[in-house]
């Protein structure tokens, strides 16, 4: 079994968008010497991120987030080119294959605009805020992050995964970054206009989201969407690609210790009994996958993450003890097991993440 995990520290450093840019270092020319292959490094090659030392070889002119990138996109005048992502998210591994490794796209972005790679766990408060920004344009959010911003950092297009070429309606890179480049020089106002819209609007969004006492009303009204929202047949809320969200069962079994309500159990414990039956939990190495493929739990994705089976086990606990169901007791059980096991780091601490990749390949392991 061939996997890759993840050791990280998490430091958190503030970022708004209405500060501009905040405390980042000047970064040195990209280094030139190259590895036994001929391939020269880029400017990542001196970083400590796995995810962004994964990418130090890629022929794109890759800058970490720092001053450097800023006043080079200034100086140029192009829009940045913002990926985020982490080193063992698949996606990232496949938009990299695809685009970042190829010559013909690494020329096009060259050319057109100055390139970023974040590591959201390295800069969590970085993807915070451009997930929002590509949720707010998009509906929808994920990993590889992929946002183009002004050389002031404000952001203007999104999106998730790119594929190199046009398909299943996404439109490819090899066209997507002349269009940004086009629209770049040809609209520039409608562009900054944009721009300037939506991060007022982001900032009227952090503003507005100040700590304060919720009132039952709103807790009520909370169990009443997640009910709603319920899958009766399969468990969880809506469909495919389908998540845990095991923060949102333990919420409901609080609730429905507060008020005695069955519908709230009853979406827990359904739920659950198709987690522990289905294919997002593994049978033989104990824990839980990242997510369903589809809607009835049968085909994962195959990635591990550690805060998954931190949330997963305590809410089957809590449900253990709620229930007295023996299965949601011995998953959490064959969970920590796998976690001392498989992810526990030998100087301490945990690894976050096991990779969906083995050998190049989704899940072969």
């Amino acid at each position: 079994m061939t996997t890759t995990r993840r050791w990280v520290g998490l430091g958190v450093a503030g970022l708004l968008i209405a500060s501009g840019v905040v405390g980042c270092r000047q970064d040195p020319a990209a280094p030139s010497a190259a590895d036994t292959q001929g391939r020269r490094p880029n400017r990542l090659i001196r970083e400590k991120s796995p995810y962004l030392l994964q990418h130090a070889y890629n022929p794109v002119d890759w800058y970490p987030w720092g001053e450097a990138a800023f006043a080079k996109a200034k100086k140029e005048d192009k829009p940045i080119f913002l990926s985020v992502g982490y080193s063992t998210c698949y996606w990232c591994h496949v938009m990299e294959k695809e685009s970042f490794e190829n010559p013909e796209v690494a020329r096009i972005m060259n050319e057109t605009v100055v390139a970023i790679k974040v590591d959201r766990e390295e800069r969590p408060d970085i993807d915070a805020i451009y997930m929002t920004a590509v949720q707010a344009m998009t509906g929808q959010g994920g990993w590889p992050l992929t946002v183009i911003l002004t050389p002031d950092l404000q952001p203007f297009f999104g999106g998730t995964y790119f594929p190199k070429e046009r398909r299943g309606g996404l439109p490819g890179m090899t066209e997507l970054l002349p269009a940004i480049a086009q629209a770049w020089r040809a609209k520039r106002s409608e562009v900054t206009q944009s721009a300037e819209q939506l991060t007022g609007l982001l900032r009227q969004s952090l503003a507005a989201t100040k700590p304060g006492a919720l009132g039952v009303d709103v807790l009520e009204r909370a169990v009443g969407q997640a009910v709603n929202a319920f899958d009766p047949t399969w468990g969880g809320f809506g469909g495919a690609p389908k998540f845990p969200r095991s923060h949102e069962l333990s919420f409901l079994l609080t609730a429905w210790a507060r008020s005695g309500s069955d519908d709230a159990l009853t979406v827990v414990t359904t739920t659950l009994d198709r987690l522990i039956r289905g294919g997002i939990r593994d049978h033989l190495g104990g824990g839980f996958h990242r997510y369903s493929t589809d809607a009835r739990w049968l085909v994962p994705h195959f990635e591990k993450m550690l805060y998954d089976q931190a949330l997963i086990a305590r809410t089957l606990l809590e449900a253990f003890q709620v229930t007295g169901t023996g299965a949601f007791a011995e998953a959490a059980r064959e969970t920590f097991d796998y976690v001392l096991r498989d992810l526990a780091h030998p100087e301490g601490g945990f690894y976050t993440a096991e990779d969906a990749d083995s050998e190049g390949e989704e899940g072969k392991f």
